[in-house]
């Protein structure tokens, strides 16, 4: 995953996403396992379906998902609540971003500035994001990665064990 931050002209798009089910009814257990709840499904399987509509309209180009694809990402998310004080802010966050990145192709660890916006619409609750790539974005130089090139820092996904002891210099 390659992310020129400095050398394409910043590219955005912007999506009306149905409002995601709210945290605590994402996921079921089913046995021992813990899947994605028919709601959250049926949230995955629409927001594929409007960016598949935004494909067919010419919003949503091969260019622009390339573009999208090999950039650092900022998003904005503001969600449209029937009411107030029923959902927090950041329970639509992580399925949100996991099935937009599944329906264009894109690994939401390259997000590195996210907004999000409660507002409050009882008529028409919704999900309006955009996607904006990032130019000039610089990590802070103060700290050094002093990890192997393989080491991506998500123990989930590392092939080394963390209590393993750090080698002397």
């Amino acid at each position: 995953m390659a992310f020129p931050l400095a050398s394409t002209v910043p590219v955005s798009l912007a999506l009306t996403l149905p409002l995601p089910p709210g945290v605590n009814n994402q996921y079921v257990t089913v046995g021992k396992r813990r899947v994605l709840s028919k709601a959250a499904g049926a949230f995955v399987r629409d927001v594929a379906k409007l960016v598949e509509a935004a494909r067919r309209d010419g919003r949503v180009t091969p260019a622009l998902e390339a573009a999208l694809g090999d950039a650092l990402l900022g998003v904005y998310l503001t969600f449209y609540f029937a009411t107030p004080m029923r959902r927090d802010l950041d329970g639509g966050l992580k399925i949100a971003l996991d099935a937009l990145g599944r329906a264009l192709g894109l690994d939401d660890r390259a997000v590195v500035d996210l907004h999000l916006t409660k507002k409050i619409d009882p008529l028409r609750p919704r999900l309006e994001l955009e996607l904006e790539t990032i130019r000039d974005w610089q990590f802070d130089r103060s700290y050094v990665y002093l990890g192997s090139p393989s080491e991506t820092g998500d123990p989930e996904t590392d092939d080394y064990n963390r209590d393993q002891p750090v080698p002397s210099p």
